[in-house]
């Protein structure tokens, strides 16, 4: 019988694939449940070992045990390799049957998490080694000290009393949040903007123009459909002259899951937050924020607040001046508290006559960079930058099974020839596949006791334009920051080269996380980069250097505008994670006032970004959304130090990959700042590099 399942279930044999991925085309939806099943079956019965083992409790027999198992040939955590399949599927790949089954099996595996961590026995040894362990590495202490962390901060020093109500506030958050996504998912691809009169694209360039009647053609009408999706929200709010349309596209995305249905977020958003501060508190802390900042380069909300408030204060006075400007060229200058939407300035301008006025100031529109960044050469430019500063080469195979006909699988090299990672690449968005753009993992990285160094399985997903019947798809310079962003993301992902699995790639601490992506995107407007990959894709002719000036000269285009809106999603998320008591605001009429010290000028009152948020709500970025803009400040910081050295400088770029990239979570964070940059760093760079403060001279 357990042969023939092994025949049947591709998770419960080992993959006999390349480089042991995934195989996609041979798992089907009826393979998930049996295999979690068996994946739990097995993880409890390690377990068992674990606690009843008669010897001393050591790090080797107790903490690093994993280790023993996966040297043996063809071992495989099922359970693992499972859950990351199915729960990065249901982000990229989803389908009503998908939906079921996460509703079904996250009470099932939230359970088994709690049943592991609030296992009183197996936190007495760990509890034991912490206390009386030998010499260990910097790197076994820290995963020791994360082992010990983790068991009290999920609730191990709780009486039983203590650890029921976890246990029942756990599985609510994790049920919550699955159906916040699903959800958000629902509502965003439910909506389409039909038109049939072609009076009614005025303004709107041809690559938008094709890629509705694209997807009209798709649902089998006529006329032009436009969506929520990235590449057709934005260039409708941008250019589209029929105002009454934009004003309904705005609409849309602005009140996703607050109208009465189903579908709506606002209750869920209230329990999660009540439920994370309850949480907290039964583990001691007044606040989730306090939680969560234990672990945080930030260390308390004090000093997230400070940043914020630092931010504010320099970028507000020039954000200010933009959007005045903006009114006047609009014209729509009419007092705010009048009633009449047709007079005065709404956020479904905003877009539109930006564009206008960036137009008018730098004679740049993002059309006509287009044609110059077409998707594959943008491949190869970014692959090209990589192999230019690390010396890595990129090898599509198609050997490599994929989960959807648009993913691309890739074989990274080192610069010695030898295999790094796997690298999956999916560009496009469909239905199924959430909105925004993510890196994840199918396989993390971690080297065996007999020096096998196992290498991961990356995966960057994205909504990129898509190739029309006309165009092959050409991007607009935003998309390929996009691209660049989550590629260092799968950068640190790739380059990790530590003992454990826990702490490889992208597992560290996470105000830090989105240096290495944020510092890739420093790369977008460099002449020396776009050089190398920019061309025409007609003509071949590569894109004029005075194009690239005026990409130049406007980076710094509305980045007070920019800065405080990102600073506005911060003050929300800690305003909502610094609650000390029961949470009933009204959702809709609170975020107005959490954030209003970062927002310009008179708020609507119908609209709501909480309820869509999946960052703090649903995605691990709760009381932690300020930390793009703390990892601002180390990226502008860090790439400062390439602008000094040459931006394709290989000796800084080694320096990047050996103490940030490669490390993953194996040191304090800023002590691996250090040993690349020197020093800590400042908020100097960030304000230079955005025009609030003008460079200094000297050392």
């Amino acid at each position: 019988m357990a042969q023939e399942k092994q025949h049947t279930n591709p998770f419960l044999a080992p993959y006999n694939t390349p480089h042991e991925t995934a195989p996609f085309d041979q798992i089907q939806l009826v393979h998930y449940e049996e295999a979690f099943m068996e994946g739990i079956r097995r993880e409890d019965e390690e377990i068992e070992k674990i606690i009843n083992d008669p010897a001393e409790p050591t790090f080797e027999n107790t903490i690093a045990r994993d280790d023993e198992q996966k040297d043996r040939k063809h071992y495989y955590d099922l359970l693992d390799r499972t859950e990351s399949v199915f729960f990065n599927l249901l982000s990229a790949e989803t389908n009503d049957e998908m939906d079921e089954l996460a509703q079904k099996m996250s009470p099932i595996l939230t359970k088994h998490a709690n049943d592991i961590s609030l296992n009183p026995k197996l936190f007495e040894r760990i509890k034991y080694v912490y206390e009386h362990h030998g010499k260990l590495t910097p790197e076994e202490q820290t995963v020791l000290n994360n082992a010990y962390d983790g068991f009290v901060r999920s609730g191990a020093l709780l009486d039983d009393q203590g650890k029921e109500r976890l246990r029942a506030l756990t599985e609510e958050a994790s049920m919550l949040s699955l159906q916040f996504s699903q959800n958000l998912l629902k509502e965003n691809k439910a909506y389409q903007l039909h038109i049939t009169q072609e009076d009614d694209l005025a303004g709107l360039p041809d690559t938008a123009r094709e890629a509705a009647a694209e997807a009209a053609r798709e649902k089998g009408l006529k006329g032009w459909i436009f969506t929520l999706d990235a590449p057709s929200y934005g260039p409708f709010m941008m250019y589209a002259k029929n105002r009454e349309l934009r004003r309904q596209m705005y609409m849309a995305h602005n009140t996703l899951c607050i109208k009465d249905n189903q579908e709506n977020n606002i209750e869920i958003c209230k329990r999660l937050i009540n439920i994370r501060r309850e949480l907290a508190q039964l583990l001691g802390y007044e606040t989730y924020a306090d939680y969560v900042m234990k672990h945080r380069m930030a260390t308390k909300a004090d000093n997230v607040y400070k940043l914020l408030d630092q931010l504010t204060e320099a970028y507000k006075p020039k954000a200010i001046e933009e959007i005045e400007e903006i009114k006047q060229l609009a014209g729509l200058t009419a007092t705010e508290d009048t009633k009449d939407q047709d007079s005065t300035f709404q956020p479904w301008d905003l877009s539109y006559y930006s564009q206008q006025l960036k137009l008018k100031k730098y004679n740049l529109d993002p059309e006509m960079l287009r044609p110059y960044l077409e998707l594959n050469n943008v491949i190869k430019g970014v692959f090209g930058l990589a192999t230019r500063l690390y010396g890595i080469s990129f090898k599509e195979n198609p050997e490599i099974p994929v989960y959807h006909q648009d993913v691309k699988p890739y074989e990274v090299f080192d610069k010695d020839g030898s295999f790094l990672a796997v690298l999956y690449v999916d560009f496009h968005p469909r239905k199924g596949k959430r909105d925004g753009a993510w890196m994840t993992e199918y396989q993390g990285q971690w080297i065996e006791k007999d020096g096998t160094n196992v290498r991961p399985h990356v995966s960057l997903v994205m909504n990129l334009s898509k190739p029309t019947e006309e165009k092959p798809a050409l991007l607009r310079l935003g998309e390929v920051e996009t691209f660049l962003h989550e590629f260092g993301h799968a950068l640190h992902g790739i380059f990790s080269n530590v003992r454990f699995e826990s702490l490889s790639g992208t597992n560290v601490w996470w105000d830090f996380v989105e240096l290495p992506s944020q510092f890739m995107e420093n790369y977008a407007i460099e002449k020396e980069f776009l050089r190398t990959f920019a061309f025409h894709y007609q003509t071949g002719e590569p894109i004029p250097d005075e194009l690239i000036d005026r990409i130049q000269a406007s980076r710094n285009f509305m980045t007070g505008y920019h800065c405080l809106r990102q600073v506005s999603f911060g003050l929300l998320d800690l305003s909502y994670y610094t609650q000390k008591e029961q949470f009933d605001e009204d959702i809709v009429t609170y975020e107005k006032e959490a954030w209003k010290a970062a927002v310009i000028g008179r708020q609507r009152t119908d609209t709501c970004m909480t309820t869509q948020f999946s960052h703090i709500m649903s995605g691990g970025y709760a009381a932690g959304y300020y930390s793009y803009k703390w990892a601002e400040v180390l990226d502008a910081d860090a790439f400062g130090v390439f602008k000094q050295n040459g931006i394709f400088d290989t000796q800084t770029a080694q320096r990047f990959r050996d103490n940030i990239l490669s490390r993953g979570g194996t040191e304090h964070p800023m002590e691996l700042y250090k040993k690349f940059k020197g020093n800590e760093p400042t908020i100097d760079a960030l304000l230079q590099r955005n025009g609030i403060k003008k460079q200094t001279t000297g050392t």
